[in-house]
């Protein structure tokens, strides 16, 4: 890659991101909206994305923090995070690759990012973006507890302390960056999706077509939403249906949500393939409501406010949802569905039997109503003026 400023005299951002950033969304749109005023490069793994002047791709094969895990798991253990970290495969080529003092800003993707951003040296300064609260992403798995969260702290504490703006995509997970790591708390933009201007919705149909998109990761007990169908269809039949577009997690859990789906009686419940991220929203327009029940087993799972709510939203949908904070607070402010009483079967599928098609169809043009609102082109406008303010500074 070339040293000096590019030619027109536009500032030059740098993407970091230790992802695939050609299928990261939420980088995906940094990208698109920073490209407007800047030259941007990303740095991540795979294919370089669209709308970047220059793309540092870091072989897959470096993503391991170590080629075998046992000595990787030693460092942690010894607690040796700066050997591990900078000696690690994908850090060198990160540091080899990008010449220290290159870039204007860096825009640094998740916690461990920002320690490689410190190292770079942006002559106007770094803006960590957190997608998750790091040091409790794991901590359902007790060897993650042990080994990587101190890991993770080490990168908040050491690093993300020293990032010149920060943010992230709830207000309970910014607040506790704030509470725990004294950052002056971080803006939130949460993982909203594009506008669709064109979109409006549809008549609500009869039984009420209930759909789901996500990771099948068995700790969000996608089961429950099945169960819920089904015993809204016990209870009085032809309620609802029900489709799940699931990536891929766990196979083996997409599996035995298969068993079960086709075990619900008049094929009301379907597992199907998941499409590709430009088709969700025109597949989502089709159905009637989008449901998640997203029981807080975790500290994330807890704050969660997903991709899919927003989506849901453009989608022109009503939207049923257990109490999760983050997700109450939009469902309720823009009247855009249903909070269940609780994150059991039961509980949604008493709701749903009370619905009528008059309800389903308010909320549904509520969606409609609040759609530009809720788009990741007002949410971003919190990065760019994040962004804006470094590159004027000093």
């Amino acid at each position: 890659m070339t040293d000096g400023t590019f030619p027109g005299g536009r500032p030059r951002i740098l993407v970091l991101s230790f992802s695939p950033i050609h299928r990261d969304p939420r980088v995906l749109r940094q990208i698109q909206f920073f490209s407007q005023f800047a030259d941007v490069l990303s740095c991540g793994y795979g294919a370089a994305p669209e709308g970047v002047v220059e793309h540092i791709e870091i072989p897959i094969e470096f993503k391991p923090w170590r080629p075998d895990f046992k000595s990787a798991a030693a460092l942690l253990a010894a607690r040796f995070y700066e050997r591990l970290y900078f000696d690690s495969d994908r850090v060198k080529h990160v540091l080899r690759n990008i010449p220290a003092g290159s870039m204007d800003v860096i825009v640094a993707n998740d916690a461990l990012a920002v320690p490689a951003a410190v190292a770079l040296r942006p002559r106007k300064g770094i803006h960590a973006d957190l997608h998750e609260y790091a040091p409790r992403q794991g901590e359902d798995k007790l060897q993650w507890r042990l080994l990587v969260a101190p890991f993770m702290d080490w990168a908040c504490r050491k690093y993300v302390t020293k990032a010149d703006s920060v943010s992230t995509v709830a207000k309970g997970i910014a607040e506790e960056y704030a509470r725990v790591y004294g950052i002056a708390e971080p803006s939130v933009v949460p993982n909203a999706a594009w506008y669709q201007p064109t979109l409006a919705p549809t008549p609500v149909g009869a039984p009420l077509r209930l759909v789901h998109t996500g990771v099948a990761g068995r700790g969000r007990k996608i089961e429950v939403m099945l169960d819920a169908v089904a015993r809204a269809n016990e209870l009085q039949p032809g309620t609802a249906t029900l489709d799940l577009f699931l990536v891929a997690g766990e196979q083996s859990y997409i599996d035995e949500l298969t068993v079960k789906a086709d075990a619900v009686a008049d094929g009301a419940v379907n597992v199907l393939p998941p499409v590709s991220f430009s088709q969700i929203v025109p597949l989502l327009h089709g159905y009637d409501i989008g449901i998640f029940l997203c029981p807080p087993s975790t500290f994330n799972l807890l704050h969660a406010l997903p991709n899919k709510l927003f989506e849901f939203v453009q989608a022109r949908l009503g939207i049923l949802i257990g109490p999760s904070p983050e997700m109450v607070q939009v469902v309720e402010k823009h009247d855009l569905g249903w909070v269940a009483n609780g994150f059991d079967a039961e509980s949604s599928a008493r709701l749903l039997i009370g619905l009528t098609p008059e309800q389903v169809a308010a909320k549904k043009r509520a969606s409609d109503k609040a759609a530009e609102s809720l788009s990741a082109e007002n949410a971003a406008s919190i990065w760019i003026a994040a962004v804006e303010k470094l590159i004027s500074s000093r």
